[in-house]
């Protein structure tokens, strides 16, 4: 199968971790398929190079907007025009039903080749007050629009199928997929030869951006038994503040602000903690909650992204909710038993269902159905 993916950005290299899941999802495709992958905007660069096996055509443009942004766009089409005129695609897939979305269906009925898009961010959501999701402008409305229309629309859970209706987009059922990003077991697995995680360490991994929501899941520490701690693993511009808040909770020498880690240094912070927590008030899918899963880790949820179908894999609470998400913490912190038999049933369902591996076979299922359908 000849693949086209269409990302924002990707890896400048095999050890630049820009989007763990892309260059796993690449990596693992290239080995049987011949990929071509189209950056727009990252890395800075034009340029060609090999990665993993695949081909990154990266037209470098950075965050160009307003008549550049068409411009971005007219070289994009052009380039998949000459790629394609090179070696023809089967299938273009893009990853987040935004400009690359867009550019997949437009590329594809201009080459007369199938497209996939999947939904992947923000593109179904707006929240004002954070300034966050492609919902709050009526360009962004209908760059999305445009993008749903591909042959094929995967989406990771029950709560992003919702939200497609929600926004009054039509996708039918024929052209919606549910298919998950899922880990690599290679690097997130338990220890080799595991140490009892700290009883009363938690663990939150994520940028500190307010779709996050990291202000509740302070007040939720606050709640808890002087005893409980919680690692904080990522940076962002919402730091100084949540900092803030947490000396003004008394919680501030519970909280160790870890800072930016290396992925594959990432296992190494789910395997010290007891729970893993998640308190966005939007998400696509939730990876660290597969990532804490595949390493033994449940986590406790917001009722967003792929957790509440899976409930295997922890707990969900409302969003926004500190005194239940507190109060679901404390119950698995006190009945030991449970949460480890939930890490064990967390493990076991990543293993049986959510690798990335698992991921590839789906979406080949997909370009193969497409084709039949095409040749039709």
């Amino acid at each position: 199968m000849r693949v086209g993916l269409l990302l924002p950005g990707f890896s400048s290299d095999e050890q630049d971790w820009a989007i763990p899941v892309q260059l796993n999802l690449v990596r693992e495709m290239a080995q049987a398929d011949a990929v071509r992958v189209l950056a727009l905007r990252y890395p800075h660069r034009r340029d060609r190079y090999p990665i993993h096996g695949a081909t990154v055509h990266s037209l470098g443009v950075g965050q160009v907007r307003g008549w550049s942004r068409l411009r971005l766009w007219w070289d994009a089409m052009r380039t998949l025009r000459q790629l394609h005129q090179q070696e023809p695609f089967d299938v273009l897939h893009a990853m987040w039903a935004d400009e690359t979305g867009l550019l997949a269906v437009w590329a594809g009925r201009w080459l007369g080749i199938p497209s996939v898009v999947s939904i992947a961010g923000g593109e179904l959501i707006g929240l004002d007050d954070i300034a966050y999701g492609l919902q709050r402008s009526r360009f962004s409305r209908w760059v999305v629009g445009q993008a749903l229309r591909a042959d094929c629309v995967t989406a990771a859970c029950a709560y992003v199928r919702q939200l497609i209706v929600r926004c009054g987009y039509e996708v039918p059922d024929k052209r919606l997929r549910t298919v998950v990003l899922g880990v690599d077991p290679a690097v997130f697995h338990p220890a080799d030869n595991p140490d009892q995680p700290t009883e009363h360490r938690l663990i939150h991994v994520a940028s500190l951006v307010g779709v996050k929501d990291q202000a509740t899941l302070l007040r939720a520490l606050a709640r808890l038994p002087a005893s409980v701690n919680l690692d904080i693993v990522g940076t962002g511009p919402e730091e100084m503040r949540l900092r803030t808040l947490a000396t003004t909770l008394g919680i501030a020498d519970r909280v160790r602000w870890v800072g930016a880690a290396q992925h594959l240094d990432l296992p190494h912070w789910y395997r010290q903690a007891a729970l893993n927590l998640l308190t966005s008030r939007h998400e696509g899918l939730g990876m660290v909650t597969l990532e804490a899963a595949a390493c033994g880790v449940p986590t406790i949820s917001t009722a967003v992204g792929l957790l509440p179908d899976v409930p295997e894999l922890g707990l969900t609470v409302p969003v926004g909710d500190d005194a239940a998400l507190a109060a679901a913490i404390e119950t698995l912190l006190h009945h030991p038993g449970q949460r480890l038999a939930l890490g064990q049933s967390a493990l076991k369902a990543v293993r049986e269902r959510f690798t990335i591996q698992h991921t590839v076979e789906q979406f080949r299922a997909i370009y193969a159905e497409l084709g039949l359908i095409n040749r039709q």
